[in-house]
C-alpha cells in the first residue's frame, strides 16, 4: 500500500479515535459535571501510564524492527515472534502491578480503575506495531474504528448519571481490547509465530526499555498533568483541563498519523542507504506539517473561548481559555515529530529522542510543582507549553549541523504569519452581530477560506512545484 493511502487510513483512524470520545464529551460533561470528568481524566492518565510501561516503547521500536526485516520472510517471522514473546512477559508483569494498584491502592477512583483493567489486558495482544512495520494500516483503522463506534453507542445507552461513570471507562477499555484482538487476527498469512528461545526474546528488552524511557517521559508532560492537578489542586480543575486537552489531542492526531506512517517507510529507506531521499521526504513533510499545525493551532485559539461553553456547557467555559495557549503547543509538537520519526528513530539514534523528551518531562514536572498550587489548570498549561518547546530546542542543539533547520524555521514563520492573519479575520467576524453556533460556523468558514487563499497565493508566488503539482494532479482527477 502506498504512503498516501497509509497516511489517509492512519489519519482517519487517529482522528476518529479522538473524535468519538469528543462526540460523547458534551453528553458526559453535562451528566457527570466537572468533578466526574476530572476523576475520569485522573484515573485514565494513571491507566495510560501503566499501558505505556506494558508496551515498553514498542510503538517506536516495533515498526522499525519489522520494516527492516520484512523483505526476508524467515527473518520477519523470527523478529515478530521474539518481540511478541518479550511483550507477553513485560505486559503480563505490568498487568499484575495494575491489579495491585486497582485493588489495594486506588481510593475514590477504584471503580474506574477496575474498569480500566480490561485496557491493561489488551497490552498482551496489541500487535499494531507489527502491522505498522508491514505498512498495513487499513486493518488497524477499520477494526479499531468499528470497536470504538460500539463503545460510543454504549455510552449514550447506559451512562445516565455520575454513578455510571465506571460504565464509560469500561466501554472504552473494552473497545481497546476488542480492537487489539481483532488486529491480532489480521496477522494471519502475513507473519507466522515460530519457536524462539528466551535469550532471543530478551535481547529486545534493552532497546525497548531505552525507548520506553522516552515514551513514558512524553506521558509525564502529556498525561501526568492531570494526575498532578488532581493531587496539587482539585478534581474540578482537572475536569476543566481534561476537556481542554481533549481538543488538542484530537488535532494532534493529524501529526501522529503522518509520523506513524513515515517511520517504517523512512526506516526502510535508511536501511537501504538512500539518505538523499530521506532528506527530501523530511523537507516535504516539514512544510506539510507546519502548514497544517499553524492552521489548526491559530484556528482553534481564535474560536476556543466561544467553542468550549457551546460544546461542553457553561460549567466548562474556563476550558476555552485553557485551549488558547494549549493550541500553540501543536507547533513545536509537529516540528519535533517530523525530526524524531524521520531522522532520529530510523537511524537508531534513540539517545537523541531520550535526551529531548527527558528534558521536556523535567521542565514539565518542575513547573507543574511550582505553578499548579497557585494557578491550577492554567499553571499546568504553562508547564506543558514550556515542555513542548524544550523538545525541538534540544533536537536543534544536537542536530543543527546535520539538518537545514533554517529552512524549516522559514516554513514555520511563513505559516505562523498566515495563521495570525487568519485569526484576525476570524475575530473580526464577531462584528456581524451573530451569536452561538451560527457565529462559530461562520468563523470556521472564514478562517478556512482566508488561510487557504493565503497559502495558495504563497505557493503560486514562490512557484512551489512540490505543492502545486499535487494540486494539479488532484484537479485533473476531479475533471475526469
Amino acid at each position: 500500500m502506498n504512503t498516501a493511502k497509509n497516511t489517509l487510513y492512519n489519519m482517519a483512524y487517529r482522528l476518529l479515535s479522538m473524535l468519538l470520545p469528543l462526540v460523547t464529551a458534551p453528553y458526559l460533561s453535562r451528566v457527570v459535571g466537572t468533578d466526574g470528568v476530572g476523576l475520569y481524566g485522573y484515573t485514565w492518565a494513571i491507566s495510560y501510564t501503566f499501558g505505556l510501561i506494558g508496551l515498553l516503547g514498542l510503538e517506536n521500536y516495533g515498526p522499525r524492527a519489522i520494516a527492516q526485516a520484512k523483505d526476508d520472510r524467515a527473518a520477519l517471522d523470527h523478529t515478530f515472534s521474539s518481540i511478541w514473546r518479550m511483550q507477553l512477559l513485560v505486559a503480563g508483569l505490568t498487568l499484575l502491578a495494575w491489579c495491585g494498584y486497582a485493588f489495594f491502592i486506588a481510593g475514590e477512583e477504584k471503580p474506574l480503575a477496575l474498569a480500566f483493567t480490561v485496557a491493561s489486558v489488551s497490552c498482551l495482544v496489541n500487535v499494531d506495531w507489527c502491522l505498522m512495520g508491514l505498512d498495513q494500516f487499513r486493518p488497524i483503522a477499520l477494526r479499531n474504528t468499528a470497536a470504538k463506534l460500539l463503545a460510543a453507542a454504549a455510552v449514550f445507552l447506559f451512562v445516565k448519571g455520575p454513578e455510571d461513570l465506571w460504565i464509560y471507562a469500561f466501554a472504552w477499555s473494552l473497545s481497546t481490547f476488542i480492537g487489539c484482538l481483532s488486529c491480532f487476527a489480521s496477522l494471519r498469512g502475513r507473519v507466522r509465530i515460530v519457536r524462539v528461545p528466551w535469550k532471543e526474546a530478551l535481547r529486545h528488552l534493552k532497546p525497548c526499555a531505552i525507548l520506553s524511557i522516552s515514551v513514558i517521559a512524553v506521558s509525564v508532560y502529556r498525561q501526568m498533568d492531570k494526575v498532578m492537578i488532581g493531587a496539587l489542586s482539585d478534581m474540578d480543575q482537572t475536569g476543566l483541563y481534561e476537556n481542554a486537552e481533549k481538543i488538542i489531542l484530537c488535532l494532534s492526531g493529524f501529526i501522529l498519523a503522518i509520523g506513524t506512517v513515515m517511520l517504517p517507510k523512512i526506516s526502510h529507506m535508511t536501511a537501504q542507504g538512500r539518505m538523499d531521499d530521506v532528506r527530501r521526504h523530511i523537507d516535504a513533510s516539514m512544510e506539510l506539517v507546519m502548514c497544517m499545525v499553524c492552521a489548526l493551532g491559530f484556528g482553534l485559539a481564535s474560536v476556543s473561548a466561544e467553542f468550549a461553553p457551546l460544546f461542553y456547557g457553561d460549567a466548562f467555559a474556563q476550558s476555552g481559555l485553557l485551549m488558547i495557549p494549549l493550541a500553540m503547543t501543536l507547533l513545536p509538537m509537529g516540528f519535533a515529530n517530523v525530526i524524531r520519526t524521520q531522522w532520529v528513530l530510523p537511524q537508531k539514534r534513540d539517545h537523541i529522542f531520550i535526551k529531548s523528551v527527558l528534558t521536556g518531562a523535567g521542565v514539565n514536572v518542575v513547573l507543574n510543582a511550582l505553578l499548579i498550587p497557585g494557578y491550577g489548570a492554567m499553571g499546568a498549561v504553562a508547564a506543558t507549553m514550556a515542555a513542548e518547546l524544550a523538545v525541538p530546542v534540544v533536537q536543534f542543539a544536537i542536530l543543527r549541523r546535520e539538518l537545514p533547520f533554517g529552512r524549516y524555521l522559514k516554513y514555520t514563520a511563513t505559516y505562523c504569519a498566515f495563521g495570525a492573519l487568519m485569526a484576525l479575520a476570524v475575530r473580526l467576524t464577531g462584528l456581524t452581530g451573530l451569536e452561538g453556533w451560527l457565529l462559530l460556523c461562520l468563523r470556521v468558514l472564514v478562517g478556512g477560506c482566508v488561510y487557504g487563499a493565503l497559502c495558495l497565493l504563497w505557493w503560486r508566488g514562490t512557484k512551489n512545484n512540490r505543492v502545486l503539482s499535487v494540486l494539479r494532479r488532484n484537479q485533473a482527477q476531479a475533471d475526469k
